[in-house]
């Protein structure tokens, strides 16, 4: 379990990045922060692993407060994939990048080679195994990114903004290994502006603004809100657009749940 206490943070130009924030992350649970560019996203997260430490409050991830550990513990329970993957990849090759952590982190030569082969299948990097992975596409590094996180199994794991760059097939199956790891007890967040991967894929979401968290809640209900999208700046899914300008008496981001209530208004002026 992670949980956020009143925790306040300052880059020092007198504007907090974090404003009394207050949050709680059960074990297993699949959950996606938005908001617009510095609403604090990513400040948030880089306290899960101790990159950045609270000025006021205090961050507790599986028990232990992250003021009183170092980071190199908590990278071992939590991953972070960076937004920006040329800050993250630095390995001759791919497979070497893939292999780094579970060598420091002393697993045996077996375990690395099978657990480096499955995310060369799992993220389609195969062909790319002996290529420097400076130059790959953006995409692409962001899947040796993200698969070099995913390599050493962290019990939480962390993404910045991993759409980017990535077409609507890479999205489908980013969305179905993320199911999956929350499937297999895994705590999964997800920091994003893709509002529609949100949507379809995240069953709950916490939206910043300035700072602070202005909403939490299942997802179908949260981004259905003119007022928390307005707040945050965010523009809201298509579906739930279309929902409001055909003044639907229940907006949705559900297409069967729209389909049936223009049904039933159809049905309703036949009569």
């Amino acid at each position: 379990m992670i949980r956020i206490e009143g925790v306040t943070y300052s880059y020092g130009d007198g504007i907090n990045a974090l404003d009394g924030v207050d949050l709680e992350v059960k074990d297993s649970e699949l959950l996606a922060i938005v908001g617009e560019n510095g609403a604090g996203k990513t400040t948030l997260v880089k306290h899960l692993n101790g990159l950045l430490k609270p000025q006021r409050g205090r961050v507790i991830v599986e028990g232990v407060d992250t003021k009183e550990t170092t980071v190199a513990t908590l990278a071992k329970k939590v991953g972070l994939v960076f937004q920006n993957p040329d800050h993250m990849l630095f390995a001759e090759t791919v497979e070497k990048e893939l292999s780094f952590a579970l060598t420091n982190f002393g697993l045996p030569p077996e375990e690395i080679a099978k657990r480096v082969e499955w995310a060369l299948i799992e993220f389609k990097l195969s062909n790319y195994r002996d290529r420097s992975p400076f130059t790959l596409s953006g995409g692409e590094k962001k899947r040796v990114s993200l698969a070099s996180v995913l390599c050493y199994d962290p019990q939480i794991i962390v993404l910045d903004e991993p759409t980017t760059g990535q077409d609507s097939l890479q999205k489908t199956r980013l969305a179905s290994t993320l199911a999956n790891l929350n499937r297999q007890g895994k705590t999964v967040i997800v920091v994003t502006h893709d509002i529609e991967f949100v949507a379809d894929f995240i069953p709950r979401v916490v939206v910043m603004s300035r700072g602070k968290i202005i909403a939490d809640g299942p997802t179908e209900e949260i981004l259905i809100r003119k007022d928390v999208m307005e707040a945050s700046s965010i523009l809201p899914p298509q579906l739930a657009e279309l929902s409001w300008k055909m003044g639907l008496n229940s907006p949705s981001i559900n297409t069967d749940m729209i389909v049936e209530e223009i049904r039933q208004m159809l049905r309703g002026e036949q009569k």
